[in-house]
């Protein structure tokens, strides 16, 4: 059967991870989808990747905007949520990843994206509490080393201590 792109798969999924990884944070689902099929894709996949091409081009003039918070003092806030099996009746019954819950989290500093997930949860949650408290301990997993990270840059480029002392984390 012939591709129905005339393209490089790969180079492709490639080129997208590069967009994503800079200002379209709203393709981690969808390319987390298409790369697992990097090595063996089908004809759906190629599919997928053209829907992917024309929200590029629909959305061409859009991306992340960045506009941090006015800096009288630093603060970083953190939305988390949990989708309980988010694959249930999509994927064949018997594949483990289908009762699977998703976790997403998006991390901002200043009111600035500076980390974003969305994936599988390693462990199948058994309660849509479980599914939200898995993704809270991930999504910390991911804020506490930044806290540490921002505290000790802002106090080496020489932010007052005052700003620093009402540094905190809201999620």
């Amino acid at each position: 059967m012939r591709p129905l792109l005339d393209v490089n798969y790969a180079r492709v999924i490639g080129m997208i991870w590069c967009l994503y990884g800079h200002s379209r944070s709203e393709l981690s689902f969808a390319l987390s989808q298409v790369s697992c099929f990097i090595h063996s894709p089908r004809c759906s996949h190629e599919l997928a990747l053209i829907q992917i091409d024309q929200h590029l081009k629909g959305t061409l003039g859009q991306g992340m905007i960045l506009k941090p918070a006015k800096f009288d003092r630093l603060f970083m806030d953190c939305y988390v949520d949990a989708d309980f099996l988010s694959l249930h009746e999509k994927e064949p019954w018997n594949d483990p990843v289908s009762v699977k819950s998703r976790t997403g989290f998006l991390l901002l500093i200043n009111n600035c994206p500076i980390a974003w997930s969305s994936k599988l949860q390693d462990l199948i949650a058994l309660s849509t509490m479980m599914a939200e408290h898995y993704a809270l301990s991930t999504a910390m997993r991911g804020v506490l080393p930044l806290r540490n990270l921002t505290m000790t840059v802002a106090k080496a480029v020489g932010i007052p201590d005052e700003h620093l002392s009402t540094f905190k984390v809201t999620c």
